[in-house]
């Protein structure tokens, strides 16, 4: 079977990965890269032993089946757009859009053209997230009743070359690393109902104090402290605290799942390995779980794979378009229940992604 020829357009810090992983994968295979800057996308491209381009000429390479969009946030729908135009199938870095509209109209373009849209994150699909689904299905904690998720720092600027679009529109704790938990919430539990929540900016400027941009000042433009709750159609009710006005630090953990018969501690869902930690009703001690399945390294691109599978066999995919948009409007819901005082009832379902096949070697899918 041949591999899908992908190209990638955005070649800034998080492409190393998906050119790396993006040659190892059986169903996929990076052929060209391209950004706005062109001579970016050349030094990349020769680092790699691919071509290196322009996105017009990229988008009108016939070779090219398949985009993996990783440009800024709020290019992502048009990018997105554009490739679905040319005719290839695109997988996108998260969120899937800026706004809900955004996300529709990509959602709708591709199914009007026949095309598969997928999105990140696909850690999920890693062995932390793949063993407590396990877990999970198999009854470990029986009735699944209740989680949390924290996503608990003090923001980028710190650290940031370039923190100014985590605070503009799209951005904040809620856009930047609630995909993460949202959709590994979903693959534990399925799609939301409802949700509700409260959210603030904190400090409406920021200064950046890493370099280069030292001194410089930010105006915070989203909220950076959420605290949300989550009604699952499948019955449990979820907490998610998203923050970015942590300045002392958090022992909170990632996830916890509480169920009839005992507690899972799932592993952070912005890493695709372990530890697991279960403790089961009647239990004196926590009890660390091997895991099941593997992909536990940096398996970024594991999705965009999957996809790839997708295209050459029609089978189902599992970090689809669908599902991507499904937690783009639950991170709006917690801003616009916020704002009216009231739940957000959703508009959108997806399906529970299914689980990875037990067995499988690291670049494998089936």
């Amino acid at each position: 079977m041949d591999k899908i020829k992908v190209g990638i357009i955005g070649t800034g810090n998080i492409s190393g990965i998906y050119f790396q992983n993006g040659q190892k994968f059986d169903s996929m295979e990076v052929v060209a890269c391209a950004d706005l800057d062109v001579e970016r996308a050349k030094a990349k491209a020769e680092e790699h032993g691919i071509r290196g381009c322009s996105v017009e000429e990229l988008l009108a390479d016939p070779e090219v089946q398949m985009v993996i969009n990783l440009t800024i946030p709020s290019a992502h729908a048009s990018v997105c757009l554009q490739a679905l135009e040319a005719g290839k199938h695109v997988y996108v870095e998260k969120p899937l859009a800026v706004t809900r509209e955004e996300g529709l109209r990509v959602l709708e373009l591709a199914k009007r053209k026949g095309l598969l849209v997928g999105s990140a994150p696909d850690t999920f699909l890693g062995g932390g997230i793949q063993t407590s689904i396990k877990l999970v299905e198999d009854g470990w904690i029986g009735t699944p009743i209740g989680a949390t998720a924290f996503m608990m720092s003090g923001g980028h600027e710190s650290w940031h070359p370039a923190p100014e679009f985590y605070y503009h529109k799209g951005g904040g704790p809620m856009f930047d690393m609630g995909p993460y938990y949202l959709t590994a919430l979903i693959a534990l539990l399925g799609p939301i109902n409802r949700v509700t929540g409260s959210a603030r900016v904190s400090y409406p400027e920021r200064t950046i104090t890493s370099q280069p941009k030292y001194g410089q000042k930010i105006k915070v433009e989203t909220p950076t402290h959420i605290a949300g709750i989550i009604d699952f159609e499948s019955g449990p009710i979820g907490t998610i605290l998203t923050s970015f006005d942590v300045k002392g630090g958090s022992q909170l953990p990632r996830i916890e799942l509480y169920g009839s018969e005992g507690t899972l501690i799932v592993p952070d869902p912005n890493t695709f390995g372990g530890p697991i930690s279960i403790s089961r009703a009647g239990a004196k001690e926590w009890s660390d779980i091997p895991l099941t399945h593997g992909k536990t390294g940096n398996a970024r691109g594991v999705g965009a794979a999957d996809m790839a599978r997708a295209i050459q066999t029609g089978r189902k995919y599992r970090a689809n378009g669908e599902m991507a948009y499904h937690v783009l409007e639950a991170m709006h819901g917690f801003h616009d229940a916020s704002e009216q005082g009231a739940h957000y009832v959703m508009k959108s379902t997806c399906e529970k992604p299914a689980p990875l096949p037990l067995g499988l070697t690291e670049y494998s899918l089936d």
